[in-house]
């Protein structure tokens, strides 16, 4: 059987949260916030979530979105009874970290999250957790069919909403993927220590063939923005 990570006591009170969240920001100089997969079941788009939302759009600091193990019942169904470590290794790492992130992505565009919070900015890892791969096919399925809830495209709003890491995705085919998807100012440098190596990030970071200009975006530039860490209250 696979074991789950508990909920965080602070997502399960989404009011406490949000003001942890600006206590976090205001004294202690946090430039964000990241959630572990879904709390109590729930995707941020569930409307319970809106205080954390709202606070982050108002703090202007954006929210990683990070994988995590997904509900039981989701993993009995979908991933146990596999041999050795095969199931915690599909529904993680293997896989079932990435889709349900990407899946937790969709669902806050498809549910209208970004029309109700336009300042809302989004994290996250691993590439785009295959997000890449299918941005254009998102558009071309739903079509009109969520057009009721948008005032974009789903790939328009994943685009101009969601900043994309490089942590622990060291090859070609998906980072040419995330470049051609999201371009080079939503692409962030992240090598994912202590599971992937920082001297294969590194070096994977100095072989693209990129000019100088933006290697050095993906470096920090395009962090120094996101997280205005080039602003001078970063500084003091």
């Amino acid at each position: 059987m696979i074991r789950r990570q508990s909920l965080s006591p602070r997502m399960g009170t989404p009011e406490a949260a949000a003001d942890e969240l600006e206590r976090s920001v205001g004294e202690l100089r946090l430039r964000g916030a990241l959630v572990n997969g879904t709390s109590n079941g729930r995707f941020l788009d569930h409307p319970s979530f809106g205080p954390v939302l709202a606070r982050a759009e108002a703090l202007d600091v954006p929210i990683y979105v990070h994988p995590s193990l997904p509900p039981r019942s989701v993993l009995d169904a979908y991933y146990d009874d596999l041999p050795g470590a095969t199931s915690f290794l599909l529904a993680g790492p293997g896989f079932g970290w990435h889709a349900e992130t990407a899946l937790h992505v969709l669902r806050l565009v498809v549910a209208g999250v970004f029309e109700r919070h336009p300042g809302l900015k989004i994290i996250v890892g691993h590439m785009g957790e295959g997000l890449a791969t299918m941005i254009d096919r998102f558009d071309e399925v739903f079509g009109g069919f969520a057009a009721h809830n948008l005032t974009a495209g789903i790939g328009e709003t994943i685009r101009s909403r969601v900043w994309v890491t490089t942590s622990g995705f060291f090859s070609a085919i998906p980072f040419q993927a995330a470049l051609a998807a999201f371009g080079v100012d939503r692409l962030l440098f992240s090598v994912d220590y202590p599971f992937s190596s920082n001297r294969r990030g590194t070096d994977f970071l100095r072989s693209l063939p990129l000019a100088d200009h933006e290697k050095k975006k993906i470096a920090h530039e395009n962090a120094d923005g996101l997280l205005r860490l080039s602003h001078p209250a970063a500084r003091s």
